[in-house]
């Protein structure tokens, strides 16, 4: 999708970067059309489709 975030490798402070890391693959993954959706109802249709 168009809108990609960036996460790295965290050795220092796994617990605290662990929920981020998860949450940017999680998203990089979605298709360009459920990230760029037109609201926030149609995006939580979208997502709840998806999962």
């Amino acid at each position: 999708n168009g809108h990609k975030l960036k996460h790295r490798q965290f050795y220092l402070n796994m617990r605290q970067n662990f929920f981020a890391v998860r949450v940017t693959e999680h998203w990089n993954r979605l298709p360009r059309e459920d990230v760029e959706s037109p609201s926030l109802e149609i995006f939580k249709t979208r997502l709840d489709m998806i999962l």
